[in-house]
Protein backbone atom coordinates (compact mmCIF):
# COMPACT_ATOMS: atom_id res chain seq x y z
CA UNK A 1 0.00 0.00 0.00
CA UNK A 2 1.30 3.35 -1.03
CA UNK A 3 1.09 6.38 1.31
CA UNK A 4 -0.59 10.20 0.19
CA UNK A 5 3.25 11.30 0.23
CA UNK A 6 4.90 8.41 -1.87
CA UNK A 7 2.24 8.39 -4.36
CA UNK A 8 2.53 12.57 -4.66
CA UNK A 9 6.16 11.76 -4.86
CA UNK A 10 6.22 8.96 -7.92
CA UNK A 11 3.48 11.70 -9.76
CA UNK A 12 6.20 14.68 -8.86
CA UNK A 13 9.12 12.13 -10.71
CA UNK A 14 6.76 10.74 -13.20
CA UNK A 15 5.73 14.35 -14.76
CA UNK A 16 9.64 15.31 -14.33
CA UNK A 17 9.03 17.78 -12.15
CA UNK A 18 11.45 19.02 -9.01
CA UNK A 19 9.71 19.48 -5.12
CA UNK A 20 10.40 23.04 -6.08
CA UNK A 21 8.72 23.03 -9.94
CA UNK A 22 5.15 21.21 -8.01
CA UNK A 23 5.38 23.95 -5.31
CA UNK A 24 5.51 26.69 -7.92
CA UNK A 25 2.50 25.16 -9.80
CA UNK A 26 0.83 24.65 -6.43
CA UNK A 27 1.60 28.20 -5.12
CA UNK A 28 3.09 26.34 -2.22
CA UNK A 29 6.16 26.21 -0.94
CA UNK A 30 8.71 23.47 -1.33
CA UNK A 31 8.53 22.45 2.06
CA UNK A 32 5.21 22.18 2.06
CA UNK A 33 5.65 19.45 -0.79
CA UNK A 34 8.42 17.83 1.28
CA UNK A 35 6.69 17.44 4.37
CA UNK A 36 3.53 15.80 1.93
CA UNK A 37 5.99 13.70 0.57
CA UNK A 38 7.26 12.18 3.71
CA UNK A 39 3.88 11.59 4.94
CA UNK A 40 4.46 14.76 7.91
CA UNK A 41 1.18 16.68 6.83
CA UNK A 42 -1.29 16.04 3.92
CA UNK A 43 -2.45 18.80 1.21
CA UNK A 44 -6.21 20.61 2.15
CA UNK A 45 -9.10 19.29 -0.36
CA UNK A 46 -8.24 22.81 -2.49
CA UNK A 47 -4.78 21.39 -3.02
CA UNK A 48 -5.89 17.59 -3.45
CA UNK A 49 -7.87 18.33 -6.39
CA UNK A 50 -5.54 20.55 -7.78
CA UNK A 51 -2.71 17.91 -7.68
CA UNK A 52 -5.44 15.31 -9.18
CA UNK A 53 -5.93 17.64 -12.02
CA UNK A 54 -2.38 18.51 -12.77
CA UNK A 55 -1.32 14.53 -12.63
CA UNK A 56 -4.50 13.62 -14.72
CA UNK A 57 -5.76 11.40 -11.83
CA UNK A 58 -8.58 10.78 -9.39
CA UNK A 59 -9.02 11.51 -5.86
CA UNK A 60 -9.73 8.16 -5.13
CA UNK A 61 -6.60 6.98 -6.67
CA UNK A 62 -4.32 9.85 -5.05
CA UNK A 63 -6.31 8.83 -1.46
CA UNK A 64 -7.08 5.70 -1.27
CA UNK A 65 -4.03 3.81 0.46
CA UNK A 66 -5.19 0.23 -1.61
CA UNK A 67 -4.44 0.39 -5.54
CA UNK A 68 -7.30 0.39 -7.64
CA UNK A 69 -6.68 -2.12 -10.32
CA UNK A 70 -10.18 -2.23 -10.92
CA UNK A 71 -10.26 -0.17 -13.36
CA UNK A 72 -8.25 0.07 -16.42
CA UNK A 73 -6.19 3.15 -17.85
CA UNK A 74 -4.73 4.50 -20.84
CA UNK A 75 -1.14 6.22 -19.84
CA UNK A 76 -0.08 8.90 -21.64
CA UNK A 77 2.56 7.91 -24.01
CA UNK A 78 5.26 9.78 -22.56
CA UNK A 79 4.78 8.79 -19.29
CA UNK A 80 4.40 5.01 -20.27
CA UNK A 81 6.63 2.01 -19.76
CA UNK A 82 8.43 0.16 -21.59
CA UNK A 83 6.18 -3.21 -22.61
CA UNK A 84 9.17 -5.36 -21.97
CA UNK A 85 8.63 -3.66 -18.48
CA UNK A 86 5.16 -4.63 -17.71
CA UNK A 87 3.97 -7.78 -15.83
CA UNK A 88 0.72 -9.72 -17.09
CA UNK A 89 -1.09 -11.33 -13.66
CA UNK A 90 -3.68 -14.34 -14.12
CA UNK A 91 -5.77 -14.84 -10.56
CA UNK A 92 -8.27 -17.92 -11.00
CA UNK A 93 -10.50 -18.35 -8.12
CA UNK A 94 -12.16 -21.87 -9.05
CA UNK A 95 -15.48 -22.91 -7.45
CA UNK A 96 -13.60 -25.86 -6.60
CA UNK A 97 -11.02 -23.47 -3.88
CA UNK A 98 -8.04 -23.57 -6.01
CA UNK A 99 -6.44 -20.20 -6.35
CA UNK A 100 -3.57 -19.65 -8.79
CA UNK A 101 -1.75 -16.58 -9.02
CA UNK A 102 0.24 -16.41 -12.28
CA UNK A 103 2.87 -13.49 -13.25
CA UNK A 104 4.18 -13.34 -16.30
CA UNK A 105 6.45 -10.83 -17.78
CA UNK A 106 4.90 -9.15 -20.83
CA UNK A 107 8.24 -9.33 -22.95
CA UNK A 108 7.84 -13.82 -22.68
CA UNK A 109 3.86 -13.08 -23.07
CA UNK A 110 4.97 -11.27 -27.08
CA UNK A 111 7.52 -13.80 -27.16
CA UNK A 112 5.09 -17.02 -27.13
CA UNK A 113 2.62 -15.39 -28.78
CA UNK A 114 4.99 -15.09 -31.97
CA UNK A 115 6.01 -18.61 -31.40
CA UNK A 116 1.94 -19.42 -31.67
CA UNK A 117 1.20 -20.44 -28.31
CA UNK A 118 -1.89 -19.83 -26.46
CA UNK A 119 -3.20 -19.34 -23.18
CA UNK A 120 -2.73 -23.12 -21.13
CA UNK A 121 -5.78 -24.63 -18.93
CA UNK A 122 -5.23 -23.44 -15.29
CA UNK A 123 -7.55 -25.13 -12.54
CA UNK A 124 -9.43 -27.20 -14.78
CA UNK A 125 -11.01 -24.76 -16.96
CA UNK A 126 -10.73 -23.81 -20.83
CA UNK A 127 -11.21 -20.17 -20.20
CA UNK A 128 -8.35 -18.78 -20.65
CA UNK A 129 -8.10 -20.03 -23.82
CA UNK A 130 -10.49 -18.16 -25.21
CA UNK A 131 -8.72 -15.15 -24.53
CA UNK A 132 -7.26 -13.07 -27.57
CA UNK A 133 -3.40 -12.52 -26.83
CA UNK A 134 -2.86 -10.64 -29.50
CA UNK A 135 -5.60 -8.18 -28.55
CA UNK A 136 -4.62 -7.80 -25.17
CA UNK A 137 -1.15 -7.12 -26.23
CA UNK A 138 -2.11 -4.39 -28.89
CA UNK A 139 -4.37 -2.67 -25.83
CA UNK A 140 -1.07 -2.96 -23.82
CA UNK A 141 0.47 -1.58 -27.06
CA UNK A 142 -1.36 1.37 -26.96
CA UNK A 143 -1.16 2.13 -23.60
CA UNK A 144 -3.63 0.13 -21.32
CA UNK A 145 -3.17 -0.87 -18.16
CA UNK A 146 -5.17 -2.43 -15.07
CA UNK A 147 -7.90 -5.37 -14.88
CA UNK A 148 -8.34 -5.93 -18.81
CA UNK A 149 -10.08 -8.69 -18.24
CA UNK A 150 -12.63 -10.63 -15.57
CA UNK A 151 -14.83 -13.73 -16.79
CA UNK A 152 -16.52 -15.54 -14.57
CA UNK A 153 -17.20 -19.26 -16.64
CA UNK A 154 -20.22 -21.36 -16.06
CA UNK A 155 -18.88 -23.65 -13.98
CA UNK A 156 -18.16 -20.62 -11.45
CA UNK A 157 -14.62 -20.41 -11.90
CA UNK A 158 -13.50 -16.27 -11.40
CA UNK A 159 -10.74 -15.24 -13.90
CA UNK A 160 -9.15 -11.77 -13.61
CA UNK A 161 -6.04 -10.63 -15.70
CA UNK A 162 -4.70 -7.49 -15.07
CA UNK A 163 -1.25 -5.43 -16.64
CA UNK A 164 0.87 -3.58 -14.81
Amino acid sequence: MKTLGKKISELRKLHELTQEGLAAKLNVTSQAVSKWENDLSIPDLPILIEISDLFHVSLDELLKQKENMNSPVIVEEKFRKPVEQMMLKILVNSVDGDKVKVNLPMALVKAGVMMGMSMPEVGGTDVLKTIDLDALIALVDQGLVGKLVEVDSADGDHIEIFVE
